[in-house]
């Protein structure tokens, strides 16, 4: 939650990835930065913008890449990315509803994944 002074602003944590996966610790060791218009997490290299907590739409937790990541918890969503040629944060940003991936970027997912499957069949 973000203050402003009479004004209360909170997003779920699932719309911020990274301080999701992060400890409580660094979690809270942030800093109040731009003129109190932004967040900044050292420690993460992640900074939030204070217009991030006026967004209406509320992530979709309930979408294909999410059911995909859901059904196998195994997966490892940084190995994934990075075999994708993407940023962990933006396929979490996917799991977690923040963003909708394109058609192509969907079927890039789905063919890492088959990719992988294929791999692990030849064990």
């Amino acid at each position: 939650m973000l203050s402003s002074s009479d004004k209360a602003y909170s997003r779920p944590l699932e719309a911020f990835p990274v301080l999701k996966e992060a400890s409580d610790e660094n979690r809270n060791a942030f800093v109040i930065t731009h003129h109190g218009t932004a967040l900044r997490w050292k420690a993460l290299d992640e900074d939030i913008h204070i217009s991030s907590f006026f967004i209406t739409e509320e992530p979709n937790a309930q979408n294909e890449v999410a059911g995909i990541f859901k059904r196998f918890p195994q997966l490892n969503i940084s190995e994934i990315a990075r075999q994708m040629g993407i940023n962990k944060s933006l396929l979490s940003k996917y799991i977690y509803g923040i963003k909708k991936p394109s058609a192509e970027r969907l079927l890039l997912i789905k063919e890492t994944l088959h990719a992988l499957g294929k791999e692990l069949m030849e064990v």
